[in-house]
């Protein structure tokens, strides 16, 4: 009498012999975009011009469980991508003057136990798979078996210490062609996705709420790049001046303030991050505008200021003073505007606790492990892709704020390129006055 265990598949020679015959060559060509490999290749070159004769080992990582024994999806580790232009899990790449060999997980085909026994790597679960050869071809760089990868040589500076992040994240912050026409994308993509949400304005405020908006973007980056870039944030009224709504969770209320801070990722892995706050109704109340005008004003001394040579502070402190005057304009600072701007004061940060902008690329907060001197308090170059996001957040909770404005919230964040006598503002398809905004709910909702 049967026991009820099944049998191991891998012990019945009928069934292996079986498996491995009658299969076609399916096609297996490595599905890399169209210049990664050339990009890639160029900022190893420049990796060896900043460590000469040194050996750097980058892992791709793997996706983190969710639960049991499922897991998220797989994103590439961007500094792995930006060195190899590949974006397969747990591959290794090491890395020295110029040159690469990558380790990757070898795919388990007919004939193979694996194949049919291996859930991370035969291609009966995962679908047909490039050889190391294919990935070899399509990469230009040697390409051997993971499994007989023996750990990095002596000397060698894994990319997980802090010292070699650092030296890649500032690598990272001058943009080559490449890499801008790839950010071009990401947000002309992004810019297509706003109004994919407006047009469904409708549908969420009877009912769908932000999930509908929240599913919406991001079933359109899906779509059309790699997914989104970052968490969504859809906030509708008191949801609105809290700067990481992400559970967007909430009704979406047709008579106040709709926050969307979106942006897709390209099947390159750059991710655009564009903000613009929509009235819901398709006009701004008189309360609700006020607070937008200001936002605009602080945005608009901000952009000024992006231009090469000048400090990557500069249009944060533009910001930040429009924002402070007007605010004292408005009776909420307990202090002068100049006690409320100095280090001992910063008042003014009770409703703008965040920065004003960060660099943008494969990261939607871009270059992350720089010095300070090379990120803060630097000067801003040609090439670096930037973003200005000043806003106002008057939480629906906060007794300071009088009681016409609370639960108001309005961002307003655009994507930069600094080129060599300015700026260009990748997303100025997107309107940033309260008039063009209302224009554009009513035209698309």
């Amino acid at each position: 009498m049967s026991d009820g265990k099944l049998p191991r598949l891998s012990e019945i020679p009928a069934f292996t012999e079986y498996i491995a015959q009658g299969w076609d060559s399916p096609a297996r060509t490595p599905g890399l975009v169209p210049g990664a490999a050339e990009a890639a290749a160029a900022h190893r070159a420049r990796l060896a011009e900043a460590l000469p004769g040194a050996t750097v080992v980058v892992s791709a990582g793997r996706a983190p469980t969710r639960s049991n024994d499922t897991a998220y999806d797989f994103r590439v580790d961007s500094d792995f991508y930006w060195l190899t232009g590949c974006a397969t899990e747990n591959a290794v790449a090491v890395v020295r003057d110029g040159d690469a060999t990558l380790y990757l997980p070898p795919p388990a085909r007919p004939g193979d136990t694996g194949f049919y026994a291996d859930a991370a790597y035969g291609e009966l679960w995962v679908g047909p798979s490039p050889s190391l050869a294919e990935w070899s071809a399509a990469l230009g760089v040697d390409v051997l078996p993971l499994p007989g990868y023996a750990g990095p040589p002596d000397g060698a500076l894994p990319a997980e210490s802090p010292e070699t992040r650092q030296v890649l994240s500032e690598l990272r912050m001058i943009k080559d062609e490449w890499e801008i026409a790839q950010l071009r994308e990401a947000v002309d993509r992004t810019v297509e996705g706003f109004a994919a949400v407006l047009a469904e304005l409708p549908a969420a405020i009877a009912g769908g709420g932000e999930r509908w908006l929240q599913g919406t973007f991001d079933r359109y980056a899906r779509t059309h790049g790699n997914g989104p870039g970052y968490a969504s944030i859809v906030g509708s009224g008191p949801h609105a001046p809290t700067l990481h709504w992400v559970r967007c969770d909430g009704p979406v209320l047709p008579d106040e303030l709709l926050l969307l801070d979106m942006g897709v990722e390209t099947r390159g892995h750059y991710t655009a991050d564009v903000t613009r706050t929509f009235p819901a109704s398709g006009a701004f109340s008189p309360a609700q505008r006020q607070v937008h005008d200001l936002v605009e004003r602080a945005h608009r001394a901000g952009l000024a200021e992006v231009r090469p040579g000048r400090p990557f502070t500069a249009f944060h402190h533009a910001a930040m003073e429009v924002i402070a005057r007007g605010l004292h304009d408005w009776g909420l600072l307990p202090v002068s505007v100049d006690e409320a701007l100095s280090e001992t004061g910063q008042h003014h940060r009770r409703y703008l606790i965040c920065g004003i902008g960060h660099h943008l690329g494969l990261d939607v907060h871009d270059c992350a492990q720089s010095r300070h001197e090379a990120y803060q308090g630097a000067r801003m170059a040609p090439g670096m892709v930037l973003t200005v996001e000043p806003g106002l957040y008057f939480h629906a909770h906060d007794r300071t704020v009088p009681p016409e404005l609370r639960g108001i919230g309005a961002r307003i964040e655009d994507d930069l390129l600094v080129t060599r006598d300015g700026a260009e503002i990748l997303s100025a398809a997107l309107p940033i006055d309260a008039t063009g905004l209302e224009n554009w709910t009513k035209e698309r909702a």
